[in-house]
């Protein structure tokens, strides 16, 4: 009983280790689709990521980082405003407001760095 029941945790512990690594692996261009501005492959990409394993773009949009930057601040920095916008869009408004990892909120990182004209900034601005 005690051998068995170790398996199925041991079991356990392999396909979640295994289902992380997928996700990861499913979310590894991520930076390079939002850098490029192809909203069609983001869209497809965060839909595939949805359907296969259930999580949706604020259940793992903290722990992507793009050179040190969120997904939302990567299209502000590369004017990718396709991308950009469709991100502002699908994250809920409460979570746009929340710091970032360096503790600074999107809407103070775009002041501090002078990017209030950028487009994705303005659609950022409304939706909050």
């Amino acid at each position: 009983m005690l051998k068995s029941m170790l398996s199925v945790t041991a079991l356990t512990l392999v396909f979640t280790g295994a289902a992380h690594a997928d996700v990861s692996d499913a979310l590894a261009n991520i930076c390079t689709i939002v850098k490029a501005d192809d909203k069609g492959e983001l869209r497809k990409k965060m839909t595939d990521v949805q359907k296969d394993y259930r999580l949706s773009l604020q259940d793992y949009y903290s722990a992507i980082s793009c050179e040190g930057n969120s997904l939302i601040r990567t299209a502000v920095l590369n004017n990718a405003v396709e991308s950009g916008t469709l991100l502002v869009k699908k994250m809920p408004k409460g979570d746009l407001s929340q710091p970032e990892a360096d503790g600074k909120t999107l809407q103070a990182w775009i002041e501090e760095n002078g990017l209030q004209q950028n487009a994705v900034a303005q659609v950022l601005a409304e939706r909050i």
